[in-house]
């Protein structure tokens, strides 16, 4: 299958965002005037955490599963965010309204651990506290990926062992993913299908993947890859749409032979995947399953903004 590259993050240009306001700190600042130090730690040394949130009409989906993450990533860093939930739920929304943003945006929430005295790892050099961004962006993702589908290419480059960088943290540190990325492209992909640690097919660089076998979906253990909001929403929606749904270890060989393959994240909420290492997947059109949970997480979307 050949084409121009493209990616889960595709979306189309929109010249709103060359005048973006963007929360630094407290400041709701021009996008120009939004910026950090370079002894931050963020930039020094890639020590922060951050979370990816989708405004849908007025509503931010799952937004407290977000920030239990955030949270939970704050826990195990040290990272004190410096502002409880309810502050920064409303610094968000501050955000938003500043923008006049409704609908059809990305928000990037970042954290790091603050201003360093001096350029080196030690943490008890950040003495000014975190640092706090956030990013809202005009973007809908491109509704042709459906039709075009996704290439994966196997990578060299694991999601590691938690006792190395545990891949559940969504941290600012993504190196490993970037690498991998790269070698995909290399290889005339899109994106990186990445192993676990065993040999085990994992996640790509930046979405969680799933494969569907004779009506079952199956995904990873969940053990070696990011913990996402969206993968675990699809496998919730597999069981209350009587879908048989497997958390398991399984190979390349089961993925080659796959019926259908696709790809979970915040912004896309699910992508289509029509080609692994060359070979192509579901004759390379989105397939019934695939289409029955997109259709099924829509409907999940309206209800949680109904719900709130």
């Amino acid at each position: 299958m050949q084409g121009a590259h493209v990616s889960t993050h595709d979306a189309a240009a929109d010249a709103r965002n060359d005048a973006i306001l963007i929360y630094v700190d407290g400041q709701i600042l021009p996008r120009d005037q939004a910026v950090v130090s370079v002894y931050d730690s963020g930039f020094l040394l890639g020590d922060g955490i951050w979370e990816g949130l989708r405004l849908y009409d007025g509503h931010i989906a799952f937004f407290d599963d977000h920030l239990d993450r955030l949270f939970e990533a704050s826990a195990y860093t040290e990272i004190d965010i410096g502002l409880d939930r309810a502050a920064l739920k409303q610094a968000v929304w501050d955000t938003l309204a500043a923008n006049g943003m409704v609908s059809d945006v990305h928000i990037r929430l970042m954290v790091t651990r603050g201003r360093k005295t001096k350029p080196f790892q030690h943490p008890h050099l950040s003495l000014s506290g975190s640092t706090v961004v956030i990013i809202a962006e005009h973007s809908t993702p491109d509704a042709s990926i459906v039709a075009r589908g996704i290439r994966l290419a196997t990578v060299p480059h694991h999601r590691g062992l938690p006792l190395t960088q545990d891949a559940k943290l969504n941290s600012h540190s993504k190196l490993n993913c970037i690498i991998a990325l790269n070698h995909a492209i290399r290889a005339s992909a899109d994106e990186a299908l990445m192993l676990d640690p065993f040999g085990f097919v994992n996640t790509t660089n930046a979405c969680n993947f799933f494969i569907v076998r004779k009506g079952a979906v199956w995904t990873s253990t969940g053990d070696y890859c990011m913990n996402g909001i969206t993968r675990q929403k699809v496998i919730d929606l597999c069981v209350s749409e009587g879908l048989p749904v497997h958390e398991r270890n399984y190979s390349l060989v089961d993925t080659y032979s796959a019926d259908e393959a696709f790809l979970t994240g915040t912004f896309g909420a699910q992508t289509p995947v029509f080609e692994i290492d060359g070979r192509m997947i579901g004759g390379g059109v989105a397939g019934p399953v695939f289409s029955r949970l997109r259709a099924a997480y829509k409907a999940l979307i309206d209800a949680d903004r109904a719900e709130a």
